[in-house]
């Protein structure tokens, strides 16, 4: 009997309107409405003043030429070559950061040892140093990777280092006291407490490689989009450049949700309150 009057009462659940969930949804996160309205409210007023003062497009394109210049040309060999090139310049500046600033956080002689250089070489201008990598490595793909690696490096780095050091002294104590190697308590207590800062950098590298990318093609590359852009500029195809840097954007915020998406699955066990943001 029991069983018939809660089937009962299930099926006498009235449901929700998909209007007042949509709602409510809004109402928790008013920028899901918020984004897509200042966009188009930007793309509007600037179509309104390129119409209205007929600036030439040569000088300023209105959104109208960028979406027919975005139809019209194929940027799909182009972006994909550009972002290989960062996502090797990723991978490579995360392992060394990685590496290098767990060894500088465990070991206070190789801070002392290291760190006056790697200041040094994050102080140096990377595009007075970019045509180096360019005569050194060729106009090819090696010389991008390096370049976009050498940009990435430190924002890991220095993120590495600072999560590796604000772990809890507590569960360091309750470790040293359970006998536990140095092996032990890094893998067990500081790299876990350290991911979400690591996370972080991360998530501000992955930035920093396409744009280390795309210096380096300015300077000398025969494929991608820095050299699209290039080419776009010397035929005054104002309308392409923009377009470009469209693709460009498009591809940043694509990686920037990657990155959080991964970071929000490997750090399922953390407060999000205390993840830091980007």
């Amino acid at each position: 009997m029991e069983r018939i009057h809660t089937s009962a009462a299930a099926a006498n659940v009235t449901p929700v309107p998909a209007s007042f969930s949509l709602r409510r949804t809004l109402k928790a996160r008013p920028e899901l409405l918020l984004i897509p309205a200042v966009f188009v409210a930007v793309v509007v007023v600037w179509e309104a003043i390129i119409r209205c003062f007929e600036i030439p497009i040569y000088i300023m394109p209105a959104p109208s030429n960028i979406a027919l210049a975005l139809v019209n040309t194929s940027y799909l060999d182009n972006a994909l070559y550009t972002l290989g090139e960062a996502m090797l310049g990723f991978l490579l500046a995360a392992l060394l950061g990685i590496v290098l600033g767990g060894l500088i956080a465990q070991f206070p002689l190789a801070e002392k040892t290291l760190y006056p250089y790697l200041i040094a070489i994050q102080t140096t201008p990377k595009v007075a140093v970019a045509p180096l990598f360019i005569m050194w490595f060729g106009f090819g793909m090696t010389s991008k990777v390096i370049i976009a690696a050498t940009i990435a490096f430190f924002p890991i780095l220095v993120n590495v280092i600072s999560g590796l050091r604000t772990t809890d002294p507590a569960r360091l104590e309750l470790m040293r006291s359970l006998r536990a190697t140095r092996w032990q308590i890094f893998t067990m207590v500081r790299l876990p407490g350290a991911l979400p800062m690591i996370f972080a950098g991360l998530n501000i590298a992955i930035i920093f490689s396409i744009l280390g990318a795309i210096v380096g093609e300015f300077l000398g590359s025969r494929k991608g989009l820095g050299n699209a852009i290039m080419q776009m500029n010397v035929n005054l195809d104002t309308a392409g450049v923009f377009a470009t840097l469209f693709v460009l954007s498009a591809i940043g915020v694509c990686l920037h949700v990657l990155m959080s998406f991964l970071q929000r699955k490997a750090l399922f066990w953390a407060d999000s309150s205390r993840i830091p943001t980007v």
